[in-house]
Parts: structure tokens; C-alpha cells; sequence
């Protein structure tokens, strides 16, 4: 059968299409997505990267998520929710930056909401994982793949009614993929199952 949304890596492995030919994709594909995290510094980083993302390829956003990590004090909450004006105004200046200014204001914002769910779950990972997905797929294709899902929309509805912004439904859908909170390997993917 043909599986055009899989693909033969140089090294032999079968992999979800999405990640070839660049080799930023394919470690990120092969090391983090779909891996759940341990730390809230992860947690925050990767809802902080994904509203970067929106309307952006991820590509751009790894390859800007060293000077992220450095502008943003390794998305430490605590630290970030401190950013004021003068932290705004650098980033805006930072080419290496994503210079929305709307998305870096929310990820500072995003910061103390973050720390309120830290201090009322004890982390973020145990608020997240109240929105992992339900049924278990088996995607044959990207087709089988959705870009939000039920869950995806109440957990958007959930943060914004606790004011964070930059979380859509879409948003929060690539959040859950990335961080283990639903296996959206392909089947025929080397890592389908490995992330669970």
C-alpha cells in the first residue's frame, strides 16, 4: 500500500511526513513531539512557542528557540511575569525575536496565569493532563489527523476564561501533540507508540 505521508529518512526510518527533509523537523519530531514533559519551564515554553507559532511555520520557531529561551529567561514563569515595559521594548528591537508585539505581551501575561495554575494544581502538568485526549486514534494519514478537537476547545475555552491569550482551539490541539497529550505519530511511524 502506498504511504504517502510517510517517508524513508536517510537513516532508514520511517517517519511522518511533516518532518522531512529538514533535519530541525526531524529531531524534533524524533527527540520531543509527542513526549510529555516533566517540568513547568517546558510546560510554559512550549505554550508560550506555540502562540509564537500562530500563522508561522514551526520551522521558524525552532530555529528561533535558542534566543527565546534567552530572551524570555528560559521561560521561567516566576521570572517572566516580572517583564515590563523596558523587556518589551528590547524584544521588539531583537530581530531574533518574534516581534509581534501582541504575542510577547501575552507571554508575559500567560506567565502569571501560569503561576496562579501552579500555585492552585501544584504544577502545570497536572492541570494539562486534565485535557488529554480521550480516545486513542490510529492515523493512517495527516488526513486522520484533526487540527482541534473537543477536548482542544475546552481546554482554549478553559485558559482564556482564566485569562491567558494566544491559546486557540487549533493552538491548543499542536500543544496537546507535542506534549504527549495524544500520539499523533502515523502508524508506520517509528516513534507511533514509542511516545506513550
Amino acid at each position: 500500500m502506498d504511504r504517502p505521508d510517510l517517508v524513508l529518512g536517510p537513516d532508514g526510518l520511517q517517519r511522518c511526513s511533516w518532518c522531512e527533509p529538514h533535519d530541525d523537523y526531524r529531531r524534533y519530531h524524533d527527540l520531543e513531539w509527542g513526549v510529555a514533559p516533566t517540568r513547568d519551564l517546558e510546560w510554559f515554553e512550549k505554550v508560550s512557542l506555540e502562540g509564537f507559532q500562530a500563522g508561522l511555520s514551526w520551522l521558524t520557531i525552532l530555529r528561533r528557540r535558542e534566543h527565546l529561551r534567552e530572551v524570555f529567561a528560559g521561560f521561567d514563569p516566576y521570572e517572566v511575569m516580572t517583564f515590563g515595559e523596558r523587556e518589551v521594548r528590547q524584544m521588539l528591537a531583537d530581530p531574533g525575536v518574534i516581534r509581534h508585539e501582541g504575542k510577547i505581551r501575552a507571554a508575559i501575561s500567560n506567565a502569571g496565569r501560569a503561576v496562579e495554575l501552579i500555585d492552585e494544581c501544584g504544577s502545570l502538568s497536572a492541570f494539562f493532563e486534565r485535557f488529554r485526549e480521550p480516545a486513542r486514534r490510529d492515523p493512517e494519514t495527516m488526513a486522520d489527523v484533526p487540527v482541534s478537537t473537543a477536548t482542544s476547545t475546552m481546554l482554549s475555552s478553559e485558559l482564556r476564561r482564566r485569562g491567558w491569550r494566544f491559546v486557540g482551539p487549533t493552538t491548543m490541539y499542536a500543544l496537546a501533540q507535542s506534549m504527549g497529550l495524544v500520539d499523533d505519530h502515523l502508524t508506520g511511524c517509528w516513534r507511533r507508540g514509542e511516545v506513550r
